[in-house]
């Protein structure tokens, strides 16, 4: 018989070593990715790796050799341009083998630059910025009306929350008392363009969620013993939850962090080995 797959420590404790040594290898994944022949958006998958592997091993109901099981727990990345470190995510938890991540952009492979469900865990193709709140809540409802215990996670930029798609369904996710939501802020505050609040005022960022009836927490974004936590506990009855997860953009490869320069980039042979070393002295 098949059991349930939640990759969570033992007793609802978090073991943040291990957590931490399965996000260095995310990383050194996104790394690699970059160093390949089309290159990635480095820097927002360096932020949200963190967040990714607190829901991955920790959080989320998967069963990564049963990818539709009918009784998981729903992701969506609506940023869907950090793909490399959702897919680095989904082969370290063992959806696919960590020697597809080498086939990353290539015309004859499947993990393109943005996320397809061709690849298994991957809900829906995602990274046309501002539509995944919407998927998330269509999930949410759908599960509520079913009469099933789903929980729904949709993790989106914080340059993602100038889209107007993003506060309708936040709207409608209110209105239909949505309380097995959880939206995740990727709070890096920075874009392709430079700095979200110089390019478009997002402060004040949890006042603007809860006037659209949400309930909000925040977190360090690369603290697990804060992530997890607070990814793990519900929504308050009736209402969904944001979570603000303050992260760096770069996060772990110092020269890049902080840099609106690694929001994309294809790194030669030199600057990989330059960024790698950055990683891996930091961990």
């Amino acid at each position: 018989m098949t059991v349930e797959t939640v990759a969570r420590s033992p007793e609802g404790a978090v073991d943040p070593a291990a957590l931490s040594r399965t996000a260095l290898a995310v990383r050194e994944h996104v790394l690699a990715i970059g160093a390949g022949a089309v290159g990635t958006h480095i820097g927002g998958s360096l932020s949200a790796a963190d967040i990714l592997v607190a829901l991955y091993f920790e959080v989320l109901r998967v069963r990564p050799q049963e990818p539709r099981w009918s009784g998981r727990d729903y992701f969506v990345l609506s940023k869907g341009h950090a793909s490399a470190a959702l897919y680095s995510t989904l082969a370290e938890r063992g959806f696919f083998p960590r020697s597809e991540l080498a086939s990353y952009g290539h015309p004859d492979g499947r993990l393109m630059a943005h996320p397809t469900p061709a690849v298994p865990g991957v809900e829906f193709a995602t990274g046309s910025l501002g539509h995944g709140l919407s998927l998330g809540v269509g999930l949410a409802l759908a599960a509520k009306r079913a009469g099933r215990a789903n929980r729904v996670f949709v993790l989106l930029g914080d340059g993602e929350l100038q889209e107007g798609t993003v506060w309708e369904a936040a709207m409608s996710a209110a209105h239909y008392r949505l309380d097995n939501l959880t939206a995740v802020i990727d709070r890096n505050r920075l874009q392709i363009n430079g700095s979200t609040e110089d390019r478009m005022r997002l402060e004040p960022l949890a006042d603007r969620w809860r006037a659209f009836g949400w309930q909000v927490s925040h977190a360090d974004g690369h603290d697990f013993t804060e992530l997890v936590p607070a990814l793990r506990t519900p929504p308050a009855p009736g209402s969904p939850a944001v979570l603000i997860a303050d992260t760096v953009k770069g996060r772990g490869v110092r020269h890049l962090e902080h840099r609106k320069q690694s929001h994309f980039a294809k790194l030669g042979p030199d600057a990989y080995e330059r960024a790698l070393a950055a990683l891996r002295a930091a961990a």
